[in-house]
């Protein structure tokens, strides 16, 4: 509880900065053309680079996490959860391949669908919630809570995916901080009250639990089954984030080769403005972390780490360049939300070892391709 409210906390600043970045500087590149406006066309390639290997991954996890619902709901065994998520992953690849205009009303409809899901979930669970099950407090210590905090990156990397999209707003400047304010509250609430019936209820203990908490609550808290509330609901929830992750890692994906920093072809785009190239690549990424689980099997537990420490230092590199453009008020929201951030740097472990590596690569194939 006390990771997701400092993750909620840090959430606003970075929220924030990311709407003034993406007004002041509409680009596909999202975090790529802030860094590189602030630092220098490398730092903006490694920067597009850590995000899109991290929001790539990420189509691994969500569409596995539907699979996990889905194939507990149906009495499957989670072994087929690979092949559930597959199909979560061909349906918000396809809906892309058919452009933004589609993408965009498919996705207004699953984000309603997620918050009402969320909402039920969190009145189902507040009958069942015992003061009890909150004690311990903190029984693994502060560095629990910060390696929970790094893991909770991965489910606050939206802030930063919209700033993809901004270059397709009408008006940017008035619509994108609205939007940011509105989803700030809707997130912090749905969020926090889904940590407080997950924690409240002890929903959890073990991984297969773990992976299914939500539909436990609503099963408990109804008094019946939950196949079929818990396949559509895991399914709506884990389609729509994929659906917008895909439409913004694709986008960055596009930028990435416009700026001769990835392979050319991905910046290929129909007469409609969709690069079906760069969603495919996102979408094969996806898939391959797919096959993996199924293969090797990996759990979401087993993969999570990598794209939120990725996105960790995504916001540090984009948080700093905000100090570095902004003035005024704006620089000291972007110095706040940096500060914030620097806190959770420790208890990334070796991981903190990533990072590094993946920009080193980058740069050193740069310099290959430029010859």
């Amino acid at each position: 509880m006390i990771a997701w409210g400092f993750s909620a906390l840090i959430g606003i600043p970075i929220a924030f900065t990311f709407a003034a970045l993406a007004s002041r500087f509409p680009d596909a590149g999202g975090v790529a053309t802030f860094a590189a406006k602030a630092f220098g066309p490398s730092a903006g390639g490694i920067a597009g680079w850590w995000f899109f290997i991290a929001g790539s991954i990420g189509q691994t996890i969500v569409p596995l996490t539907a699979g996990y619902y889905v194939a507990e709901s149906l009495s499957l065994g989670q072994q087929w959860a690979p092949v559930i998520g597959a199909v979560v992953l061909i349906t918000a690849v396809a809906a892309n391949l058919f452009g933004l205009k589609l993408g965009a009303r498919v996705q207004i409809a699953l984000a309603s669908g997620v918050a009402l899901i969320l909402l039920t979930v969190i009145i189902v669970a507040i009958p069942q919630i015992r003061l009890e099950n909150l004690a311990p407090f903190a029984p693994s210590g502060l560095q629990g809570i910060g390696q929970a905090v790094i893991v909770l990156f991965f489910a606050f990397a939206g802030w930063e995916a919209i700033a993809h999209l901004s270059a397709e707003f009408r008006d940017v400047r008035r619509t994108l901080p609205r939007a940011t304010l509105l989803t700030i509250l809707i997130v912090t609430v749905l969020y926090l009250g889904v940590a407080l019936a997950v924690v409240g209820t002890r929903s959890y203990g073990n991984p297969e639990l773990d992976r299914i908490a939500l539909g436990v609550i609503v099963g408990q808290g109804l008094n019946l089954s939950t196949v079929g509330i818990v396949a559509v609901a895991a399914t709506i929830i884990c389609l729509g984030t994929t659906n917008a992750f895909i439409a913004s890692i694709s986008r960055l994906g596009y930028a990435l080769a416009r700026d001769g920093w990835a392979p050319r072809p991905l910046q290929r785009q129909d007469r409609h403005g969709t690069p079906k190239l760069s969603i495919l690549t996102v979408g094969s990424i996806g898939a391959a972390g797919l096959v993996g689980a199924a293969l090797l099997g990996w759990g979401t537990d087993d993969i999570v780490f990598i794209p939120s420490v990725l996105v960790l230092s995504t916001y540090l590199l984009g948080t700093a360049a905000a100090v570095r453009l902004f003035t005024g008020k704006l620089r000291l929201l972007a110095s706040t939300a940096l500060g914030l951030l620097l806190l959770t740097v420790p208890f990334a472990g070796w991981h903190l070892l990533l990072p590094p590596a993946v920009a080193v690569a980058v740069l050193a194939l740069h310099r290959r391709g430029s010859r």
